[in-house]
């Protein structure tokens, strides 16, 4: 099984993010995820079992209970896969870095005030001056 047939299943994928805080009892998830989605108990042992096998996740006893904790190394099989497909995003973040800088630039120099060519940066006393010899209106 391909590591996104793993992860197309809401269930899974939301069994990983629970277990990306940290190891969780099966319990614990089991309680979770029936609240979340209205599977049974053994359901939710179902999914468990699938992301152990596949080295999604793994376990541990301790006493009675079963802690599960995430294996990041499947995930890098994802990872890999994605990096061919980051240059899509990469260049539309890159011109959203490029927009937001332009605005920036953009807020610094004040606006030109109506009817005030020279803008605020103008005193009002230069205004005044240009104004009364007519070189501007």
């Amino acid at each position: 099984m391909h590591a996104f047939d793993i992860l197309g299943d809401p269930v899974r994928r939301r069994i990983l993010e629970l277990l990306a805080d940290g190891e969780q009892s099966a319990g614990t998830i089991s309680g979770f995820i029936q609240r979340e989605f209205g599977i049974s108990q053994p359901g939710v042992s179902q999914h468990l079992r699938v992301l152990r096998e596949h080295g999604f996740a793994t376990v541990r006893a301790d006493g009675a209970r079963r802690l599960y904790a995430a294996d990041p190394e499947p995930l890098q099989e994802v990872d890999v896969w994605l990096d061919r497909y980051r240059r899509f995003w990469h260049q539309r973040l890159d011109a959203l870095g490029s927009e937001l800088k332009r605005g920036q630039r953009q807020q610094a120099v004040p606006p030109l005030t109506a009817g005030h060519p020279q803008g605020p940066a103008t005193s009002a006393a230069q205004r005044i001056t240009t104004t009364k010899r007519g070189s501007r209106s």
